[in-house]
């Protein structure tokens, strides 16, 4: 697959595409998803791939997943953070960093990647050098022992 190759595609299915993102997230957000699909596939211009149009619908359904995980992680952090207001009585940022302050520096930086830069497991074991696994049960340890921790403070 060549730059040139997918250019083509891109402009002549463009449209199409879309109105297929539209589908996925709706018509606010599909030109930014079939943008963020195209600029992917540019990028990854040099796999082989034989059917570029395929690919490119294939990388605009990733690219809607990954909207939906990020509003989904952006809309659960206001939630926690709307919810530990109505707990007036304590002070929740000085608290849940006190509970971070007890979890391994691993597990704090799975908590940061996964939270607040909206990153997959299987990004944050790109950017930690660990296996996928690793990830997946160090962030289920690290939300249990925050619980424990928060539930403790009550």
């Amino acid at each position: 697959m060549k730059v040139a190759e997918v250019a083509e595609c891109y402009a002549k299915h463009s449209d199409a595409l879309v109105r297929f993102a539209a589908t996925q997230v709706g018509p606010d957000h599909a030109d930014d998803i079939v943008s963020a699909a195209g600029i992917g596939a540019l990028r990854a211009s040099t796999a082989d791939v034989v059917d570029v149009r395929a690919y490119l619908y294939t990388s605009v359904a990733n690219a809607a997943r990954k909207h939906w995980r990020s509003l989904d992680r952006r809309t659960r952090r206001e939630r926690l953070v709307a919810r530990a207001d109505m707990f007036e009585q304590r002070e929740p940022d000085v608290t849940f960093a006190a509970a971070l302050g007890r979890l391994s520096p691993q597990q704090r930086a799975i908590i940061h990647l996964t939270y607040w830069d909206d990153l997959t497991p299987a990004m944050v074991a790109v950017r930690l050098s660990v296996n996928d696994g690793t990830v997946r049960r160090q962030l289920a340890r690290a939300r249990r022992r925050l619980k424990e921790v928060l539930d403790d403070d009550r």
